[in-house]
């Protein structure tokens, strides 16, 4: 048991099915209809297994500045699995979610073998330039979203801007939370000379910086509501309640980063994450309920 809880945090497995998750809701919002069985088990297993072998990868490049860091939550720096044991993984891994992205369609493809390559680019050499690999990073949360509407849209790249309104806002809710985490990896990173925001601005000023993609992503997710182009969630108050709970959710975040001296990092970058899984849930609920 011990092994296979490590081989799971190795490959993040709950952000894969959180990443198939906004895969399934981007094909909704698009088509407000599944894709076919066998296109949503490429997809789901495209999410699963490129995200399995960035983080593997991703873990195997990480394991010393880890260590100083003093991330006990991984288990390579536990000795838990050893290192080849990662490398191992991404090499099953990759080439089996680039297969599994061929058999959706041709945009599909390009998407995940792009997105891919920048992933495998992103561990080796951006890690240690943060100010740009957080974007990176951003960008591997919004992506999902179109995805699952290139799935659906038969080769068609004309999106309905409610799929750009939420890859934008998890967009910049994943930069909020990528900085949070240069925040965490501070000593480590400082050690490592590794070009993080705190590096460069500060700690202090980095929370200001990471409150305001969060802001920015609350102003956003009140769009839908108030414009008609956004169909089904235009004046949809089952969407407008959900959002609000989300949203307050990132406020009190906001509010901790800029108010408090010695927040618990660990535990709001968690926090977040579940607003923003209910996030999701806002803009897919209302394609059942409209």
């Amino acid at each position: 048991m011990r092994k296979i809880k490590a081989i799971w945090e190795l490959m993040r497995l709950e952000h894969g099915i959180m990443l198939a998750l906004a895969i399934l809701v981007g094909a909704l919002i698009a088509q407000r209809t599944l894709p076919t069985l066998d296109k949503f088990i490429f997809t789901f297993f495209t999410a699963l297994f490129l995200e399995a072998s960035t983080f593997a990868l991703n873990d195997y490049y990480d394991v010393e500045i880890d260590k100083k860091n003093n991330r006990t939550d991984r288990p390579l720096v536990r000795g838990d699995l050893l290192p080849k044991t990662a490398l191992y993984i991404f090499f099953i891994c990759f080439p089996l979610g680039i297969l599994c992205s061929y058999f959706v369609n041709i945009p599909c493809f390009v998407i995940a073998l792009i997105t891919a390559i920048f992933a495998i680019i992103y561990d080796m050499i951006l890690k240690k330039i943060k100010l740009l690999g957080n974007f990176f990073i951003a960008y591997i949360m919004a992506i999902p979203f179109v995805f699952g509407a290139a799935a659906v849209m038969n080769n068609s790249l004309a999106f309905p801007p409610a799929i750009w309104i939420i890859a934008l806002i998890a967009f910049l809710a994943g930069a909020g939370r990528e900085i949070m985490k240069d925040v965490m990896d501070f000593k480590g990173d400082s050690e490592r000379g590794v070009k993080s925001f705190p590096r460069y601005i500060g700690i202090r000023k980095s929370n200001i910086v990471s409150a305001l993609f969060y802001f920015f992503a609350v102003v956003l997710s009140f769009i839908p509501f108030l414009f008609f182009g956004y169909g089904l969630y235009y004046q949809n108050y089952y969407y407008l309640f959900i959002i609000i709970l989300t949203d307050v959710m990132f406020l009190w975040t906001i509010l901790a980063l800029l108010k408090t001296k010695e927040i618990n990092m660990k535990f709001h970058r968690r926090f977040t994450l579940v607003a923003i899984f209910i996030g999701l849930l806002g803009f897919l609920i209302p394609v059942f309920i409209w």
